[in-house]
C-alpha cells in the first residue's frame, strides 16, 4: 500500500477531527509508523513539556506494510512522550487495530490538547468524530469495547481504548486494542487518559491500494513468508510455544532476573514455562493453553489464548473470567512470576487477565510489585503499609495488589507510580529495577552482557525490543557471539537499533527479525513504496530515527549519566549458572559505543553525524 498520504489531526480541546495531507519529504526520510509519528512528534511538542498536560500529544500510526499481504503487516504504534519516563515514547501493538486504520484511508491521527469531557473518536472512512463517553468513563477495556460494538450494531469495529490504569494515571497504563493486545510500555495509556480521551474506534472498508509495483509485492512477499516457514524459530517454536518458549532457556543460562534481580535463576521457571502451560491440570484434566492466535496478517501466530483452572483461588467467585482470553507472554510471565519469586502459572494469568482488562503494563507493574515486595523483605514497608502480607513467592499478594493498582485502591496507587518513583519514596533508589524509568524485562544483563548496553542506552527506558541482542547471544540469529563478554557489543547494539527502528518503522512485527534481516524486507518496501528504498537508504533510516529520538531526550534534559543500569547489575555478581561471578560490563561498554554511534564522550551526536543524518 506504501503510504494513504493522509493525517487525521483531532483537536481535543476544541472538539475538531480534521483531515491533512501526509508530510510525504518526511515519509521519504523515516519511512512511516515509528520513525515517521515520532518526527511529527518532536517538530510539533517542547520536550520539555509535562506529559499529562494538554500540551503534551499523542499519536496512533502506520506503517507503509500495514495493512498489507507482508506478514505481520497489522502493526501500528503510539507516540507521545513517556508518561512513566519523561522520554520520547513509543509503544507498538498489534491485533487488528492498525490495519483497520490503514483501511479507512489514514496513515496516522494526531491527538492534541484535552477534551473537557470523555470522549471518544469514531473513524468511519472518511468520516470521523468525536463522541460522548460519559457513559464509558469507568468501564474496562474489555466493557468499552463490547459497549461501543454494540452501540453502532457493528461487530466490525476495532477498538483501542483504556481502562481504569489510564484514568486514574497509572504512569504505566496501556492502549488496548483486540482485547488482549496492547501498546503497552511507556505510560502511552495514562496520556491517552489526561487528556479524557477513553477510546478510538475504527470501521474502514477501502482495502488496500496504491502498491507501486504489485507483480514485485507479490514476489516479495511469497519469498519473505518462505523465510519465515524455514526457519524453526518462527515456523515451530513460536506458534508451538509462543515468547514463552524463552523461559526455560534464558533460566537455564543464568539471565532470569528472579526476586527483583536478586537472583538469576529461579527455581520455579518450569512451572510458569511454555511446556507447563501444555500440560494437562490435575483439577480439570485441561492444559492451560487452548490454541495459538495470530494478529492480522500475520503467519507466525505467537499469540496464546489460554483457560485459567475455575477452581483457582483467584476466579473461583468470577464467572467472567473463567472463559478463554489471551493467555501470558513471556515478558508477562517473567514479570508477573519469576520477578516475585511466585511460580503459580494460574496466578499469573489471573494478574495478566486484570493488565488486559484494566489497562496495565503487565511488565513494569510485576517488576513493582517485585521492588515492593523486596522493600517488605528489608523491613522498610509493613503488611499494615501494603495492605497484605508481601513476601517474595506469594500468589495470594500478587493477586490482591494487581487488584489494588487496578482499581486505584490503598497501596495500589504507589505501586501505580511504578517502581523508580516508589523505591524513592521509600529511601532506597537503588532498589528499582530500570532505565530512565521503566522497569527492565526478562533478561538479566549479568548473564547477557548486550542485553545490558542495550537497556542502558534504549531511548525509551529499559526495553528488550529497542536492541534484541537476545537474538545474537542466545539463539545465534543472524550470527552467535559470546553472551558474557563485552567485546563486539557496542557495534552488535548499535546494528540492532537501527534495524529495528526500520522494522517498527514499515509496520511489521520485530519477531520476524528471528528469521528476516533487513536484506528480507527491503524488497517489500521498495514494491511497496515509491522512490529508492535501497539497503544503505534502510540503514540510514534507522540511524537517523534512532538519533533523532536522541536529540529529543537530551532536550528533554537526559544526559549520558542516565545512559546507566542499577547498581546491583554492575556490583552484586551472579550468585549461579553460566554467569556466576559475573556482574555487566557496561561502563566498559558505554565509551565504545558513543564512538560506535559518532557521538560525543557526553553521549551527545556530534556536528559531522547530524549533517550526515540530515538532522
Amino acid at each position: 500500500m506504501g503510504w494513504n498520504r493522509k493525517v487525521l489531526r483531532v483537536n481535543l480541546t476544541a472538539g475538531t477531527c480534521t483531515p491533512e495531507p501526509l508530510n510525504m519529504a518526511w515519509a521519504n526520510d523515516y519511512l512511516g509508523s515509528r520513525g515517521l509519528a515520532s518526527k511529527y512528534l518532536v517538530s510539533e511538542i517542547d520536550p520539555k513539556v509535562d506529559p499529562l498536560s494538554p500540551d503534551n500529544k499523542m499519536i496512533m500510526s502506520t506503517g507503509p506494510l500495514t495493512g498489507t499481504m507482508a506478514s505481520t503487516g497489522g502493526r501500528y504504534t503510539v507516540v507521545t512522550k513517556g508518561a512513566l519516563t519523561n522520554a520520547i515514547a513509543c509503544s507498538n501493538s498489534g491485533g487488528y487495530f492498525g490495519a483497520e486504520l490503514k483501511f479507512a484511508g489514514w496513515d496516522m491521527i494526531i491527538f492534541e490538547g484535552k477534551s473537557p469531557k470523555p470522549v471518544y473518536l469514531y473513524v468511519e472512512n472518511d468520516k470521523a468524530e468525536l463522541r460522548d463517553a460519559s457513559h464509558l468513563w469507568g468501564k474496562t477495556c474489555w466493557e468499552t469495547e463490547a459497549t461501543i460494538k454494540r452501540s453502532h450494531q457493528d461487530p466490525l469495529i476495532r477498538i483501542s481504548s483504556i481502562g481504569g490504569a489510564g484514568e486514574n494515571g497509572v504512569l504505566y497504563a496501556a492502549i488496548v486494542n483486540d482485547l488482549h493486545r496492547a501498546a503497552g510500555r511507556s505510560g502511552v495509556g495514562a496520556v491517552m487518559g489526561s487528556k479524557n480521551l477513553k477510546a478510538v474506534a475504527i470501521r474502514g472498508t477501502k482495502g488496500v491500494s496504491g502498491i507501486k509495483d504489485f507483480p514485485a509485492f507479490l514476489a516479495a512477499t511469497n519469498a519473505g513468508k518462505k523465510v519465515l516457514a524455514d526457519n524453526a524459530v518462527t515456523s515451530q517454536g513460536l506458534p508451538k510455544y509462543g515468547t514463552q518458549v524463552l523461559m526455560n532457556v534464558i533460566n537455564e543460562m543464568g539471565a532470569l532476573p528472579t526476586r527483583n534481580h536478586r537472583d538469576v535463576q529461579f527455581e520455579e521457571a518450569g512451572k510458569i514455562s511454555a511446556e507447563a502451560m501444555h500440560e494437562k491440570r490435575p483439577t480439570d484434566g485441561r492444559p492451560h493453553l487452548v490454541t495459538n492466535a495470530a494478529c492480522f496478517g500475520c503467519t507466525i501466530a505467537c499469540g496464546r489464548i489460554s483457560k485459567i483452572d475455575e477452581t483457582h483461588f483467584s476466579v473461583k467467585n468470577s464467572p467472567k473470567y473463567w472463559g478463554a482470553s489471551g493467555g501470558l507472554e513471556y515478558e508477562a510471565a517473567w514479570a508477573l512470576g519469576a520477578a516475585n519469586g511466585v511460580g503459580d502459572l494460574e496466578a499469573l494469568q489471573y494478574a495478566n487477565l486484570l493488565c488486559n482488562e484494566h489497562g496495565m503494563d503487565p511488565i513494569s507493574f510485576g517488576a513493582t510489585v517485585g521492588a515492593a515486595m523486596e522493600l517488605y523483605d528489608l523491613g522498610i514497608l509493613s503488611k499494615e503499609q501494603i495492605g497484605v502480607d508481601a513476601k517474595f513467592g506469594s500468589a495470594e499478594a500478587l493477586c490482591k495488589l494487581v487488584e489494588m493498582t487496578a482499581n486505584g485502591e490503598g497501596f495500589g496507587k504507589e505501586l501505580g507510580l511504578g517502581s523508580a518513583r516508589m523505591c524513592a519514596k521509600y529511601g532506597r533508589p537503588e532498589l528499582s529495577m530500570s532505565v530512565k524509568g521503566q522497569e527492565f524485562p526478562a533478561y538479566d544483563s549479568r548473564g547477557i552482557q548486550g542485553m545490558g548496553l542495550a537497556y542502558a542506552t534504549s531511548n525509551r527506558g529499559a526495553c528488550h525490543l529497542r536492541g534484541y541482542t537476545v537474538a545474537s547471544e542466545v539463539l545465534g540469529i543472524p550470527v552467535k557471539t559470546d553472551p558474557l563478554v563485552t567485546e563486539g557489543k557496542p557495534e552488535l547494539v548499535k546494528a540492532f537499533q537501527d534495524a529495528t527502528g526500520v522494522f517498527d518503522s514499515a509496520g511489521i512485527c520485530i519477531f520476524t527479525s528471528f528469521a528476516w534481516t533487513l536484506a528480507d524486507v527491503q524488497p517489500q518496501i521498495q514494491a511497496a513504496c515509491e522512490g529508492d528504498w535501497s539497503m544503505d537508504k534502510l540503514n540510514e533510516v534507522g540511524e537517523r530515527i534512532w538519533n533523532m529520538e536522541r536529540q529529543f531526550n537530551l532536550a528533554a534534559g537526559f544526559a549520558a549519566k542516565d545512559d546507566d543500569l542499577p547498581p546491583r547489575l554492575k556490583t552484586e555478581p551472579a550468585k549461579t549458572g553460566p554467569a556466576k561471578g559475573l556482574v555487566n560490563g557496561l561502563d566498559k561498554m558505554k565509551p565504545e559505543y558513543y564512538k560506535v554511534r559518532g557521538w560525543t564522550p557526553d553521549g551527545v551526536p556530534e556536528k559531522g553525524t547530524l549533517e550526515r543524518l540530515g538532522l
